[in-house]
């Protein structure tokens, strides 16, 4: 028996295909948008706390760099670092097509060309595992042609019960034509966070809406004699910081723009696409003028642990801020700091991944997790493997390290060593 379990312990790391799948009926991957790490132990989550006594959570979870909410989800998704999966920021340009993707450009987003990597919900449907995703980034193009069985496009109006209720109705579905793998996307904790700050009374509440929502499908969950036999996987994207008005850096009067010929900007990471010969020029002037919070890098110069530079989308110079600081335009810093009085908090994210203030969470919960277990803190780009494994299928090329998959899955599953 000894040696059987040994065997099945090498087939499930490397070759996760080919061993048996768990005892899971399925898997709902839930994302909590902008849920900190340190919310757990800071504020009332009540069902949050039961599936935690019932399941794995884990220390933390790492983000990508950098830790937007498009990278990482689609990390998540796909076990890939930004530079692979091509989505390096929640705002790109591709020289290779010259065209530039934002949030808001709805028929950007629905374009495969920006999607690289194969997401969950391909492999599945590939290998004949029905998939639903009620929002959940990526989820609205075809990539390598092929969308969830059932899709949503993204409406912020759509209320989270609303969401809720949209994955009860997909689980009552004979079980032929029931998903094997759902999403669903809460964003209310984020919209908080940003609005308010991590430590406000408001943030409090956003993170009690989203638990009321956990235990409504939760409820649901047991009224339909699945809950137990479907896995249930909780996660965030990034955590958030705190920011006063004051700590902004008027980053457009720190180099001569007109020898960019495309900056990308948000708060947290600004992108600087020089004009021929004009790099080491905008270098030099970032370099002499930056304040300590900011660091200007050339692409070469990054750090290597973000695996963040082999990509035409990664921009030849990248200015990042500290924690707890924004990068602005002059112009929007004076508008910034007349909407907003002296001692007003807000809240980002997009900084440096190993910051604690970055740091994400992860909760399972059913047949292939076990109960009261607390595992040390990982990278999000694991979960890919994990997933597969849960489902059954086998994963496609990925930045995930396979042995990872054994320390989280429950003990009854073919992956024990225990005598």
């Amino acid at each position: 028996m000894k040696i059987k379990r040994i065997l099945l312990f090498w087939v499930a790391l490397y070759f996760p295909g080919l061993a048996s799948a768990t005892s899971s009926q399925g898997l709902i991957l839930i994302s909590l948008d902008g849920f900190a790490r340190h919310y757990l132990d800071r504020y009332p989550a009540p069902a949050l706390q039961q599936l935690i006594a019932e399941g794995t959570v884990a220390e933390a979870m790492q983000p990508v760099f950098p830790s937007k909410t498009f990278p990482n989800h689609y990390s998540i998704v796909t076990g890939l670092y930004p530079a692979k999966h091509g989505i390096v920021e929640n705002n790109i340009y591709d020289s290779g097509f010259d065209a530039i993707f934002r949030l808001s450009l709805r028929e950007e987003v629905a374009n495969p060309r920006w999607w690289l990597g194969e997401p969950i919900w391909v492999t599945a449907e590939k290998q004949g595992k029905t998939a639903a995703t009620f929002f959940y980034p990526g989820s609205e193009a075809a990539i390598r042609g092929i969308r969830p069985s059932k899709w949503q496009v993204y409406d912020g109006d759509v209320s989270n019960t609303e969401r809720v209720q949209g994955i009860l109705k997909w689980l009552d579905l004979p079980a032929a034509q029931r998903p094997k793998f759902l999403t669903l996307y809460f964003s209310t904790v984020d919209d908080a966070g940003h609005a308010f700050g991590p430590d406000a009374p408001q943030t409090a509440a956003a993170v009690a809406e989203v638990d009321r929502q956990i235990a409504l499908l939760v409820e649901g969950l047991k009224q339909r004699q699945l809950y137990g036999k479907i896995d249930v996987m909780i996660v965030s994207d990034h955590g958030m910081a705190a920011v006063t008005p004051q700590n902004t850096i008027p980053l457009d009067q720190l180099f001569d723009t007109k020898q960019a010929a495309l900056v990308l900007w948000t708060p947290e990471i600004v992108s600087i696409f020089p004009k021929p010969g004009k790099l080491d020029s905008i270098y030099r002037q970032l370099q002499q003028q930056l304040p300590a919070h900011a660091k200007v890098y050339k692409k070469a110069e990054l750090p290597a642990r973000w695996y963040y530079q082999d990509s035409n989308r990664i921009a030849p110079l990248i200015v990042v801020p500290e924690a707890g600081w924004r990068l602005m335009q002059q112009k929007r810093q004076q508008q910034w700091l007349a909407e907003h009085s002296a001692g007003q908090i807000s809240g980002s994210h997009g900084y440096d991944n190993q910051h604690p203030t970055m740091q994400a969470i992860f909760i399972g919960q059913g047949p292939s997790f076990a109960a009261g277990r607390t595992i040390p803190a990982f990278a999000n780009i694991q979960l890919y493997n994990l997933m597969c494994r849960i489902l059954g299928i086998t994963p496609a090329t990925n930045d995930g390290d396979p042995a990872w998959v054994g320390q989280m899955l429950e003990p009854k599953t073919p992956v024990d060593t225990a005598e």
